[in-house]
């Protein structure tokens, strides 16, 4: 199968089909220092008594050397098919990941792990993938040369002679499971090569032969060995701090200068392996000038690089801003207790009027730190920047310089006729650079004002006047003198105002980060949250932001966020090969998009929001057409991303605290109920049972008098019993969410005369009227739910009110409600007890003795079932005596067919 890289086809459907695996994988690296020890052998090997052990093993892709050894040990394992990527015209073939997740064997073989994969694969470099199988709970073995380790490059380039450009961070070297190394005597290796069994193609054993000699392989052997070994105790180191739940300690602090200059690299990789060997904390500091900015694309790169290989070898980035930089390097170091400083040798001399060159200048300002001078063949770590910025000319600027020059020749002039003398005029001048350099922008206009000042006042103000040439032999030194303060003033000036600016940026950043926790610390849900971290992201980053929450383990849609005038669709950025991107970031909780290693092609750059292994949510930067974030922009934003993962966390305890209430208060209810049902229920069932076992052992002596009151005795007991658990399991359908409501227009009139139909007996005892607006007045009703509540309603004005009261029940039609009442003429409710009545478990003192009998759930029940109708119910006092209860639904027109 073959793909083109611009075309991913379902990258969705391939993702979604990927398995997710909490428990991670293990990784086991094959080493070896040269080309041709036999690492790929050992690792073949072992995978075979793997197999034979019954692991499910699989071959995902072995570099095809043409060796027979190798060819050889790969029969009898299964061998994965390769991907076959096309990219102008060239068919490359590469390991195929989605299948070998879509596969998920126990264990997969994967050559070449500092392998470099071709354009249109999901990550640029196979360690990646290799991370992504150990995601997913794959083992994986795999194998490396040592010169392709980040932090021994320059170190093994040097003895080689070459540098090697597939290189792994230190990071997957160091969290391998296990290392071997594969060794070999080097006048074996030697051997090896001569005869053929490393390079088959004679013009490779030439190309390589100077590699292959018994110093280069010793020297490289020795380095092999010596790093394998400082593995080995790294993973001796961690397994006792796990062991005695506490972090390794150290005062050691590394701190490494970054620039953009190429040989910052070596120095990064130097600082690296000094912080692994002290076991330190480190750090890399980049110093923002207010040249930064105006570098070249190509120096921007360089910087990202370097920024990245710090990252990679774990350093915390850190930025500070100032155009003094030993002097910010120094302030830096003392405030975070750097012990050591790492930079590289300066290559430019020191100039005549510069006290001090940069490493003197950063001795003195830090005496007390070491500090480590990496020599360097190439450019100077501290290099003058190469600017792309043209000198921008404005109409207003020149208009403001003219009229600037003008006013000061104006003063100038009066001075002259007031009699003052040519240092006042001067002044004067100087005055007008200064405020010039205040008022415009660019190093331009303050630079042009002060010539224009000198020529304008040797052309004013000196003779011969009106021309360029002065008679007095002191006026040269005057106009170097003018020149020299303009300059002076103008450039202070413009300093002053550069920093202002730079301190008000980080202001209003900081500020940004303040406030976006303070709105955090106020959101009420998990929508809110993320809208108030979009928003603030945008403020801080001025790009559109995309956020993808997760729920129930999948992402939402798309909260869409847009910069200030933006005319791009956001529907472009939501497509579903951007989805996908933002799926794969949630199920890795790795970033991924523009501006990294994996998916470089989208055009978003893709964090996730997380706590832990948890992820919260994904966001999604806009980066298409522009440059990459900011140092400081991008240390605030994931600083904003942690606060959001933080709130997104606390609010999700609180709704696992609140469901715990709520279990905690149902198990209360069914306590409460289970008291309740254990007295009223013992009550009519006892009188059951004595009024049945009466009836059965007497029923000669009773007459039928008699006998008809014990009847009516039980039949009422056992109405009660049924209205009691009718209510219960309504409750109970209620309660568990399970209340699916039969919606259909029904006549008020046949649904109250169904609920008369099944009141209490005792209604007999009261005139019961019904009284309807409209005999056809329909309502959109659950038939069966509604004649419960009326049943509830009449029975409850039947137990609370004496005999021969008046009970009416009443439905008329209010806009598009209906509003239905049943009222008595009883002796009311107070006040007091109207609040309480609708609340479950509570019951009214009933003047008639039987109060015994009631559990409080009718008029619960009654709320429950008119809310879930969407209306209200209510109760107040009749007028002029009594209570009356009322509840809405929702109206619904009769249809008439003619």
């Amino acid at each position: 199968m073959a793909i083109n890289h611009t075309d991913s086809g379902s990258l969705l459907e391939r993702l979604s089909n990927i398995p997710a695996n909490k428990r991670r994988g293990r990784l086991k690296i094959f080493v070896g220092y040269a080309e041709g020890v036999g690492k790929t052998c050992a690792m073949l090997s072992a995978a075979h008594e793997e197999q034979r052990d019954g692991i499910d093993v699989v071959a995902g892709y072995i570099e095809p050397h043409a060796r027979p050894e190798t060819i050889a040990l790969i029969e009898g394992l299964e061998l994965l098919p390769p991907l076959d990527i096309s990219h102008k015209g060239v068919v490359t073939k590469e390991f195929d990941l989605d299948r070998a997740m879509r596969r998920k064997p126990d264990l997969i073989l994967l050559d070449e792990l500092a392998h470099n994969n071709a354009a249109g694969c999901r990550h640029k470099k196979r360690y990646q993938d290799v991370e992504e199988l150990l995601r997913a709970g794959i083992h994986v073995y795999t194998t490396i040369n040592v010169q392709q380790i980040e932090s021994l490059n320059d170190v093994v380039s040097s003895i080689a002679g070459f540098s090697v450009y597939e290189l792994i961070p230190d990071s997957i070297f160091d969290n391998a499971n296990q290392v071997e190394l594969v060794d070999i005597e080097p006048d074996d290796l030697i051997d090896r090569l001569k005869k053929g069994k490393i390079y088959r193609d004679e013009q490779a054993q030439t190309t390589h032969a100077h590699l292959f000699t018994k110093e280069k392989l010793i020297a490289l052997r020795e380095i092999a060995l010596r790093y394998t070994a400082d593995q080995l105790n790294r993973i001796a180191v961690k397994i006792s701090t796990q062991e005695n739940n506490n972090e390794y300690y150290t005062k050691d602090h590394i701190l490494v200068c970054l620039s953009s200059a190429a040989s910052s690299q070596k120095v990064i990789r130097t600082a690296a392996r000094m912080a692994d060997a002290y076991h330190g904390n480190f750090t890399a500091l980049f110093v923002e000038t207010p040249e930064t900015k105006a570098i070249t694309p190509k120096d921007k790169a360089e910087l990202r690089g370097n920024l990245r290989l710090a990252e990679q070898l774990g350093a915390q980035i850190a930025s500070v801003y100032g155009e003094d930089i030993p002097g910010q390097i120094a302030e830096y170091a003392k405030t975070s207790k750097v012990s050591k400083i790492v930079i590289g040798r300066s290559n430019n001399k020191k100039r005549w009027f510069a006290k001090s060159n940069f490493v003197d200048k950063l001795t003195a300002l830090a005496p007390n730190i070491d500090i480590y001078i990496i020599p360097d063949t190439g450019q100077s770590f501290y290099k003058n920047p190469k600017y792309t910025k043209t000198p921008e000319l404005s109409l207003v600027d020149t208009v403001t310089t003219v009229g600037i020059m003008g006013f000061c020749t104006f003063i100038g002039l009066w001075f002259q006729f007031l009699g003052f003398k040519e240092s006042n005029i001067i002044t004067v001048y100087i005055l007008g650079v200064l405020f010039n350099a205040m008022v415009t922008r660019g190093r331009l206009y303050s630079a042009v004002t002060s010539v224009l000042s000198v020529l304008v006042f040797n052309f004013f103000f000196t003779e011969p006047y009106f021309s360029l040439q002065a008679y007095d032999s002191g006026y040269p030194v005057t106009f170097l003198v003018m020149l020299s303060a303009s300059f002076i003033t103008s450039t202070l000036t413009m300093r002053v105002k550069e920093q202002a600016r730079q301190s008000s940026q980080k202001a209003y950043r900081t500020e940004v980060l303040l406030e976006t926790s303070r709105k955090l610390q106020q959101a009420k849900d998990t929508s809110a949250i993320i809208y108030a971290t979009a928003h603030q992201m945008v403020k801080l980053l001025d790009k559109t932001i995309i956020f993808y929450s997760v729920q129930q383990d999948t992402l939402s849609e798309p909260l869409i966020l847009l910069k200030e005038e933006s005319a791009v669709d956001p529907l472009t950025y939501t497509g579903r090969e951007e989805r996908a991107v933002a799926e794969w970031v949630h199920k890795n909780n790795k970033r991924a998009g523009t501006t990294t290693d994996t998916f470089s092609t989208a055009s978003c750059l893709y964090h996730a929001v997380r706590g832990g292994d948890t992820v919260f949510a994904v966001a999604a930067i806009v980066m298409a057409e522009e440059d990459s974030l900011e140092i400081f922009e991008k240390s605030l934003m994931i600083a904003m991303l942690g606060e959001c993962a933080l709130a997104l966390e606390k609010e999700r305890l609180n709704e696992k605290q609140k469901e715990i209430s709520m279990q905690i208060q149902q198990e209360q209810l069914r306590a409460n109920l289970l008291r309740a049902i254990s007295h009223d229920l013992r009550t009519p069932l006892t009188t059951i049972s004595g009024n049945a076992g009466i009836l059965i052992g007497n029923s000669e002596v009773l007459n039928e008098e008699q006998k008809k009151g014990l009847y009516t005795d039980i039949y009422d007991d056992s109405l009660w019993l049924i209205n009691l658990v009718e209510n219960l399991l309504s409750i109970t359908r209620i309660d568990k969410g399970a209340l699916n409501l039969n919606l259909q227009a029904e006549l008020l009139e046949e649904v109250i005369a169904e609920a008369l139909l099944h009141i209490n007996r005792n209604s007999e005892e009261h005139t019961i009227h019904t009284v309807l607006d409209d005999e056809l007045l329909m309502a959109k009703m659950d038939t069966q739910l509604i004649i419960q509540v009326l049943i509830n309603l009449v029975n409850n004005a039947i137990n609370y009110t004496p005999c021969g009261s008046l009970i009416t029940i009443s439905a008329r039609r209010e806009n598009h409600r209906v509003l239905v009442e049943v009222s008595d003429d009883g002796p009311g409710i107070s006040k007091e007890a109207q609040a309480k009545l609708f609340d479950m478990f509570y019951t009214a003192d009933n003047i008639r003795g039987d109060g015994r009998r009631g559990l409080g759930l009718g008029l619960s029940l009654c709320k429950s079932i008119v809310n879930a109708h969407g209306g209200t119910i209510d109760v107040k006092d009749n007028v002029p005596q009594g209570t009356v209860f009322s509840f809405t639904l929702q109206a619904e027109e009769v249809t008439v067919h003619e």
